[in-house]
């Protein structure tokens, strides 16, 4: 079983900066980590995500250039810089991990994980 804990979100200014954790407990699964958002009424979509063993990124094009994410294996933590952010970044952050390993491409796809946290709102005041 895996627990996941996110933290760090907040209300910052349009062009600043948060850096978001995500931290597991149990023995997180190798496949991808994966950050995804949700704004109110809409639907939760993809962010980011990273292999857990081999540290490959992926990005939706909205964050490309201003997100980055990394992950901590020895502390089983995952992180998202957010740099340069927008009022349209304003969303419930969660965090996920699926069991079911490397899947091609599904790191993109809310229903290849299985595990999610709590989230964390961020709020981007324009």
């Amino acid at each position: 079983q895996v627990q996941l804990v996110e933290s760090g979100g907040g209300l910052v200014q349009t062009g600043g900066s948060l850096r978001l954790s995500c931290a597991a407990s149990g023995r997180l699964f190798s496949s991808y980590l994966g950050w995804f958002r949700q704004a109110p009424g809409k639907e939760r979509e993809f962010v980011a995500a990273v292999s857990w063993n081999y540290g490959l990124t992926y990005y939706a094009d909205s964050v490309k250039g201003r997100f980055t994410i990394s992950r901590d294996n020895a502390k089983n933590t995952m992180y998202l810089q957010m740099n340069s952010l927008k009022p349209e970044d304003t969303a419930v952050y969660y965090c996920a991990n699926s069991r079911t390993g490397y899947s091609g491409s599904s790191y993109y796809k809310r229903d290849y994980y299985d595990y999610w946290g709590q989230g964390t709102q961020v709020t981007v005041s324009s």
